[in-house]
């Protein structure tokens, strides 16, 4: 037996728009967000646990403010990582959360050198 997809029908009326209530994203949600998008950067210093990203939210849904503590890998170009992580973070908040991130403060903690080779003798 075979049954035919049915598609559901899509309203757009303000009447079905007031029906569906609000979301409200919790703001730690927002924060793990910007940390993770701060930490996957290939930029970014993490390893582990080990020189995991920071963030501070703050702001209207609409227009956040987002303070970020990072390590980052040495010796990449600092302006060009914090630039790639800024446009991470805002892009990820954006499409996960559908916030609108107003700024992006970055706060690099240290820089940390790619590790050492093991030695073999």
């Amino acid at each position: 037996m075979t049954a035919a997809a049915t598609k559901p029908e899509e309203s757009t009326s303000d009447e079905a728009l007031e029906e569906r209530g609000d979301l409200h994203i919790n703001r730690s949600v927002l924060r793990k967000i910007a940390e993770h998008a701060a930490d996957v950067d290939p930029g970014s210093a993490r390893s582990g646990r080990k020189h995991a990203a920071g963030a501070e939210i703050s702001g209207p849904d609409d227009a956040l403010r987002v303070r970020l503590t990072v390590a980052l890998r040495y010796p990449n170009p600092v302006r060009d990582t914090v630039a790639s992580m800024r446009e991470r973070v805002e892009a990820e908040l954006s499409r996960i959360a559908g916030c609108t991130v107003r700024s992006v403060d970055v706060t690099v903690s240290g820089l940390v050198p790619p590790a050492a080779a093991p030695r073999v003798e």
